[in-house]
């Protein structure tokens, strides 16, 4: 948290500096021409982030009507608001991540770049996993680090500690049974066995 708090101080000091350094290399500028160069940038990148927005808008709504989740979309809207921000914030620096959010040449490789490193691991840290689709189909997730046995030992019969099961085929793919050791009694076995939706 104080890496982005120093980020945050970081970027109006770098845009105070340079704004300095360009006034006092070069003397045709003065602090009007500065503070005019610096308000037309963000005149002309709010332009395009206008621009920008209405086609993201577009491709959005063309994406939900062809039954898309429109997830690239939603993320160029969220950049486009920060370079809107970051426009609208006075000073060379500021315009130029702006300008750089808002172009599609540089917003698309960002967009990847925060897709790829942000949003999918977050997503699946919060989802387990089921956001990218890397997903357990078998086993467990910390077989290792957990204290019980998974191992299969017969091919049908797992050890899960007092849970111990074996699952039957009776000739057939659809139809099995599970056995759960001595927790079933004779009486249960026969009121089973009258049921057809048991097995």
């Amino acid at each position: 948290m104080l890496r982005w708090i120093f980020a945050l101080l970081l970027i109006p000091f770098l845009d105070a500096v340079l704004l300095a350094v360009v006034v006092t290399q070069f003397g045709f500028l003065s602090w009007v021409g500065m503070i005019l160069l610096v308000v037309l940038t963000g005149l002309i990148g709010m332009l395009l982030v206008r621009a920008e927005g209405r086609r993201t808008i577009r491709k959005m709504q063309r994406s939900m009507a062809e039954g898309k989740p429109p997830t690239n979309e939603l993320l160029d809207g969220g950049l486009l608001i920060a370079a809107g921000a970051f426009l609208l914030t006075p000073g060379l620096v500021t315009d130029a991540i702006g300008f750089l959010l808002a172009v599609p040449i540089t917003r698309i490789p960002i967009r990847a770049v925060l897709k790829r490193y942000v949003i999918v691991p977050y997503a699946d840290k919060k989802t387990g996993g089921f956001a990218s689709g890397q997903v357990w189909t078998f086993g467990f997730p910390n077989e290792g680090a957990s204290g019980g046995e998974t191992a299969s030992s017969g091919g049908e019969t797992y050890d899960l500690g007092d849970d111990a099961y074996t699952v039957d085929g009776e000739g057939s793919e659809d139809a099995y049974t599970i056995d759960f050791g001595d927790e079933r009694t004779d009486d249960a076995d026969d009121e089973r066995d009258d049921d057809p939706l048991a097995r």
